[in-house]
């Protein structure tokens, strides 16, 4: 079946790199136009589909658009909306950067949930599955979607900083609610990488209100909402960025040291099926 909200819900909060405050509307959508963002501080208000065909930079978040006309950081909302089962959605934005909000998804679903669900089309439409294997590889970094009778998510990540280290989680949808075990995971940093990323100008709206940072012993900002919540955050970013694909192929996606870059680069394969 096709889905969208019920009603009108609205969040506020600091983009991620760009540290600009921006409003976000996520608004019931009448027609079957998936999901998609409006640029309502632009003359025009030009729309931005939430497509893989259309991806921009992936340097620490998945930007969307053509030319001038972005959207930028888009991989957790889009996460939260396919998390929830919302097919359809028109998304409202003010500026060229979506919020970050607590740097999890929480807040997302928290909106979501309280917009609920409507129906606006109860045909089945059997999702799309993967035939055969698909590897995307950048030295020991991969991602790949493999043939499998549900949908599955597996994510590995491996740092050489004490806090984190080596660590693993995978999910499915059928298994445990994404809103419990996905969306409350946060996005992390490193201490000593924090001046230089400023510099190249990113994470100007990045702090220890929104996001995880450890040093190479400890963590800055605890408690963790997970033992592996690092983890849980790259998987949540692989949804988001799958989502791109519309409804994702039912496959076992499998990640280790993958970026918004693999991830992309796997969904536009997939999408070339």
């Amino acid at each position: 079946m096709a889905t969208t909200l019920k009603t009108t819900v609205v969040c506020s909060g600091v983009g991620l790199h760009s540290g600009k405050e921006t409003t976000v509307k996520l608004m019931p959508c009448d027609r079957l136009k998936g999901r998609y963002f409006v640029r309502t501080d632009l003359v025009g208000e030009p729309e931005i589909a939430a497509c893989i065909e259309i991806v921009g930079q992936t340097m620490l978040s998945t930007e969307l658009g053509n030319g001038e006309v972005t959207v930028r950081t888009t991989e957790h909302l889009l996460a939260a909306l396919t998390g929830l089962g919302i097919d359809h959605a028109r998304i409202e934005i003010s500026g060229a950067e979506l919020p970050l909000l607590d740097g999890s998804a929480k807040e997302w679903v928290a909106a979501i949930a309280s917009a609920g669900v409507h129906i606006l089309d109860t045909d089945p439409k059997p999702a799309k599955s993967i035939p055969a294997p698909i590897w995307i590889r950048e030295g020991d970094m991969f991602v790949a979607a493999l043939p499998s009778e549900e949908v599955r998510f597996s994510y590995g990540i491996d740092f050489p900083y004490k806090p984190i280290g080596n660590q693993w989680h995978s999910w499915a949808p059928t298994k445990e609610p994404f809103e419990q075990a996905i969306a409350p995971a946060r996005t992390f940093g490193f201490a000593d990488q924090i001046e230089q990323l400023k510099k190249a100008g990113l994470i100007q709206g990045g702090s220890l209100d929104n996001a995880l940072v450890c040093d190479h012993e400890k963590w800055l900002n605890p408690p963790l909402r997970f033992d592996n919540e690092p983890a849980r955050h790259k998987l949540l970013d692989l949804i988001g960025d799958l989502s791109l694909l519309g409804r994702i192929p039912t496959a076992h996606y499998l990640a280790y040291k993958a970026s918004h870059k693999l991830h992309t680069q796997l969904a536009k394969q997939i999408a070339a099926l």
